[in-house]
């Protein structure tokens, strides 16, 4: 293949990927964003258009002269993503078209990733059935995206806190091989701050750094447009920033971080210690219920007032907002995004973490700083990951 029909066939994919991204675009805007001539688009989107990748899709709206003809990815193409997010105890699975809409019914594996030495071969016999149930053929499937916690070199394909694979240690490689499918991996906050940048509160900003409270307390950070991966492919360890006063023995085997004090774990276990002591609260009714983990549990009880429940987040996101501080001072972003489990709670955790701002950033710097709660909820995870097949994948 000559140089020049590389560049073509490379141009097509840049296409589809600003209209995924974007949903409809018109020629002109295309041009601006894949900055290449107006002649040299509409002979791609005409191709894509007879391949069956692109539709027309009317007009946009009026800027005072003729109203352009706009562009839009065709669903009926049949090219399919199966998007996995995975945190410590649960894993979700979808399917979504190239316009994000669903096409097989999610499912939900409870999946304890930690001193499971059959984790892999259960994650990849729970997606084999999921597959083959969804009546989707692996031939319409593009990838398979994961997002997953741990520390997880997604050029490597190899993570090394959980699925150690015999061998070279390819995790990438060898669910491909097991699912006869490509399979794109990497750090569930990264793939959760992508799905910011690219569909959320992120959208359209160079510097933004996304907030995943669950579990742990991860990062992702965007700088200059760009997911930043750090020169290992580990940063954003937010988790372990040393900010914690207690003796407690974090899960990276030192002691201070973060995480003792604000992950969900952490907040269940104090709950139910107070609870045991005699503190009255919904939750003790709860967390004798089993349909659903003991954090959502913790979240719901918060968010509908519980005042044990309320106490404990707040603390927890007072000790998030002085990392947050910390931060702030560092990279200087133009936005926090609060996303993953945690955010549910909302409007719980903001008053304690803009408190912990105001008291120790400086505050030049924090009024140039906005926090928001992500919209996209639950499903950034997921959104992330089928976003990782889209940016890795070849539409030729």
């Amino acid at each position: 293949m000559t140089a020049s029909i590389k560049k073509y066939h490379q141009l097509r994919t840049d296409v589809i990927k600003h209209l995924y991204y974007s949903k409809a675009l018109t020629l002109t805007e295309l041009s601006h964003r894949t900055h290449k001539s107006l002649p040299l688009i509409t002979s791609v989107v005409n191709d894509l258009v007879e391949d069956g990748y692109v539709l027309e899709h009317g007009l946009a709206p009026s800027t005072g002269g003729r109203r352009a003809l706009t562009f839009l990815l065709n669903k009926q193409k049949q090219r399919y993503i199966v998007a996995v997010a995975m945190d410590q105890l649960v894993t979700q699975v979808v399917i979504y078209d190239l316009l994000n809409q669903v096409q097989a019914k999610p499912e939900i594996l409870k999946l304890t990733l930690k001193d499971d030495p059959e984790v892999t071969k259960t994650l990849i016999n729970f997606l084999k059935t999921y597959i083959s149930g969804s009546g989707i053929s692996t031939g319409q499937i593009l990838g398979v995206g994961m997002g997953m916690p741990g520390f997880v070199n997604a050029e490597q394909g190899v993570n090394h806190t959980f699925f150690t694979i015999t061998g070279d240690g390819n995790l990438t490689k060898y669910l491909s091989k097991e699912l006869g499918l490509p399979v794109f991996i990497d750090n569930d906050s990264s793939i959760i701050a992508l799905a910011e940048l690219k569909f959320g509160a992120g959208k359209e900003l160079k510097d933004v750094m996304v907030v995943n409270i669950g579990w742990g307390i991860g990062l992702g950070m965007v700088i200059n447009g760009s997911l930043f991966r750090g020169h290992s492919g580990y940063a954003g360890e937010f988790s372990h920033i040393p900010l914690s006063q207690s003796n407690k023995l974090c899960s990276c085997g030192k002691r201070g971080c973060l995480e003792v004090d604000t992950s969900l774990l952490v907040l269940v276990e104090r709950a139910k210690s107070q609870i045991a002591e005699g503190v009255s609260s919904s939750l003790e009714r709860l967390f004798e219920e089993n349909n659903k983990l003991p954090g959502d549990h913790f979240l719901e009880a918060a968010k509908a007032g519980d005042p044990l429940a309320v106490s404990i987040l707040a603390d927890a996101a007072f000790l998030i907002g002085k990392g947050l501080a910390t931060l702030i001072h560092i990279i200087n972003p133009k936005l926090i995004v609060l996303s993953g489990r945690g955010a549910t709670a909302g409007k719980i955790l903001m008053a304690p973490i803009q408190q912990a701002i105001h008291e120790f950033c400086i505050p030049r710097l924090a009024e140039h700083t906005d926090i928001k709660v992500s919209e996209l909820a639950n499903e950034s995870g997921l959104l992330g990951a089928a976003t990782l097949v889209v940016e890795n994948c070849n539409f030729n």
